[in-house]
């Protein structure tokens, strides 16, 4: 006996149909509907009907081999054989974080698929592996952010056991693994949520769709879904975190915020489950109170995304200042990050016209994510460029170094690790003519802001988009492709073995620069990360003492008597006797 459930309160009628048959729904006062059938099993195929229109899948749905229009398929999640009863992640302060696209990590582009490179992490000296969202969404391939069945493992990846064999296979080499999921929106194509019940706010939208109801009528029933969905995921799928996109376009009015609440569901399913979890948003707000405590009035998340960081490092490597881009540029940009974790932190942004952001006072490093490269800052360029197009290799190592050295949580995004050669463009399968229409002028538009024209912008409907953005792993073995990859072996490895670079403490980190000369240095305990931005040998200033040269970009750099020598565009690592 399989019951068949649905939160509905919009129709007046609603009957399943399971394997060409109807069967009546009954309405509970709670506005569950609810129906008990006898030989449904495991692989059958069913969906509801809504006042006679449909089927429709079920917004629970477990399973969507026929895709986001397709019915829903029965799966039993109670007999995978898991391996890993004994993994436990390892702690978010020490991580090192790789970010990958299931669909063009490997050119199978499966879940399946993907086991077989994870090896590579493993030696790379990975920690945490990321999934860019794998729910399902509109045709076989896309980023994954226009999900609209959050509870279905996207069908051209994979079936459900495929996703847990990936999870399990990460266990066993001692990767922990977070999952990207998407609460501030759905996608347009697929989207039967609001034919159910108001899933969906008129008070406002996001820029990526309609706004969720997370504190109007009916939002109880709301928040438990994306609640449960959450749960399934860390639960059902042994994922160890979340990372939350983009929560600036979530509005939660409620005395308890959907984050909040959030967070206190994972922490008694964590003390349940006697495993680490964790939760990570994304946000443009550089708002700390993610962070803080709840005594102090926060959400009590993990970390989250450090884009100023970025934004800082970018801008100077490359010299780019277009776009949201303009209010970074300088040296003192990147002292400031490093020091105090947001560039704006309650001051005035050129770009916003406005005060951004506030102080991050007291937080450690470690609840902030510092990377060099990720999806967006990649695949939201008309060309799809990675560092390794955009800047020398002698700049590319600098920025590693600065990334991997930080008192931040590093990040890499796929490939970064040995500056793959293929773009990473966004890419979507849009079945809608109108839909797809829609897309191409939307990322023109954006773009514009950025100086690119719509005939430098890849197509993002066209095939050969989504299949030039997946890696091409015999690039490893050639140059400079193999130099760059031993350069982040060695920064990861000093990270790993050298104390000073665990301390997290913000207030510990001194930071000189000469921005006419194009030198920095960072100073972490008897560390110092000397790093030369110019196109000219120079003499930069370090502490007085003995100094030992770990790891040099060049050869050629050397450490004197208060200071170091060192090459055109190189960097390295001291450390005091």
């Amino acid at each position: 006996m399989k019951t068949f459930q649905a939160w509905a309160t919009v129709p007046a009628k609603v009957e399943l149909q399971l394997n060409g048959r109807r069967f009546p729904m009954e309405r509970r006062q709670d506005g569950w509907w609810t129906a008990n059938v006898a030989e449904a099993t495991a692989g059958d195929d069913y969906g509801f009907i809504l006042d006679g229109a449909g089927p429709f899948p079920d917004p629970r749905s477990a399973s969507q081999p026929g895709g986001v229009h397709g019915l829903s398929r029965i799966v039993d999640g109670t007999i995978f054989p898991w391996t890993d009863k004994n993994f436990q992640a390892p702690p978010l302060s020490s991580a090192i974080i790789y970010e990958l696209h299931i669909g063009t990590f490997t050119p199978a582009g499966t879940f399946l698929a993907a086991i077989e490179r994870l090896d590579h992490l493993s030696a790379l000296g990975v920690t945490h592996v990321e999934f860019m969202p794998v729910v399902e969404f509109s045709g076989n391939h896309g980023w994954g952010y226009d999900g609209v069945d959050l509870f279905a493992p996207h069908h051209a990846y994979g079936s459900p056991d495929d996703l847990k064999k990936l999870v399990n296979a990460c266990h066993e080499r001692g990767l922990a693994v977070i999952l990207d999921v998407v609460y501030n929106h759905l996608g347009p194509s697929g989207n039967y949520l609001g034919k159910f019940a108001p899933y969906f706010t008129k008070k406002f939208a996001s820029a990526w769709g309609e706004g969720i109801n997370f504190d109007g009528p009916e939002s109880g029933e709301v928040r438990r879904f994306f609640c449960d969905n959450a749960l399934m995921w860390l639960r059902d799928f042994h994922f160890d975190g979340l990372r939350l996109d983009a929560v600036h376009g979530i509005v939660d009015t409620s005395a308890t915020h959907i984050l909040e609440q959030l967070k206190l569901e994972v922490e008694s399913l964590s003390t349940h489950l006697g495993r680490h979890l964790v939760l990570i948003p994304e946000s443009d707000l550089n708002d700390p109170r993610l962070l803080w405590s709840r005594e102090r009035g926060g959400c009590q998340l993990d970390a989250q995304w450090s884009d100023d960081f970025h934004h800082a490092l970018h801008t100077v490597l490359t010299g780019e200042g277009a776009g949201y881009y303009s209010d970074f540029g300088r040296l003192a940009d990147i002292a400031k990050a490093l020091r105090d974790a947001f560039v704006y932190d309650g001051g005035y942004s050129a770009h916003r016209r406005r005060v951004h952001g506030r102080p991050a006072d007291g937080l450690s490093g470690r609840r902030f994510l510092g990377y060099l490269q990720n999806h967006d800052q990649i695949g939201n360029r008309a060309r799809g460029e990675r560092s390794a197009q955009l800047m020398s290799l002698g700049k590319l190592k600098i920025g590693a170094a600065l990334i991997l050295t930080s008192p931040f949580v590093p990040m890499l995004f796929e490939g970064e690790e040995w500056g793959a050669g293929t773009p990473f463009f966004y890419f979507t399968d849009y079945q809608e003519p109108e839909l797809a229409s829609a897309v191409r002028e939307g990322r023109c538009r954006e773009f514009a802001a950025f100086g690119w024209k719509p005939e430098d912008t890849a197509d993002p409907q066209a095939p050969e988009t989504f299949h030039q953005s997946k890696l091409k792993w015999d690039e490893l073995s050639r140059p400079p492709h193999a130099e760059i990859l031993d350069w982040h072996k060695k920064l990861i490895e000093l990270r790993r073995t050298e104390p000073d670079l665990a301390d997290g403490e913000l207030k510990n980190v001194r930071v000189r620069f000469d921005e006419e000369k194009g030198w920095l240095v960072v100073e972490r305990g008897k560390l110092s990360i000397v790093c030369n931005f110019a196109g000219r040998r120079q003499q930069i200033p370090v502490r007085t003492g003995k100094q030992t040269v770990l790891i040099a970009s060049d050869e050629q750099v050397q450490a004197a008597e208060g200071y170091a020598d060192a090459s055109a565009e190189a960097v390295a690592i001291l450390k005091m006797a």
